[in-house]
């Protein structure tokens, strides 16, 4: 069964607001809150591959601690990178 695009955004900005640490809640879930409503599938998917990585990993890349490694860059996660400052 395929998922309504209403319904992916739904699930992802859950995803945001529910990752296990305060601290990536609150990154992710006001980044999902501001920009998922608009975002065209593409973008989803591309976010989606992003929450699948660790919140270790995603808070030491987007807090500057480390360099984001190649195989995670991306326009998406410029997107999210940007959005830091903006907490």
């Amino acid at each position: 069964m395929t998922e309504t695009l209403e319904n992916k955004r739904k699930r992802l900005i859950f995803r945001s607001w529910h990752r296990g640490t305060r601290e990536m809640d609150l990154i992710l879930g006001s980044f999902a809150d501001r920009y998922l409503p608009e975002f065209a599938e593409a973008e989803l998917d591309q976010y989606d591959a992003i929450l699948n990585e660790n919140d270790p990993n995603l808070y030491n890349w987007i807090t500057g601690r480390e360099p984001v490694p190649e195989g995670a860059r991306s326009a998406m996660m410029e997107r999210l990178l940007e959005h830091r400052y903006k907490v």
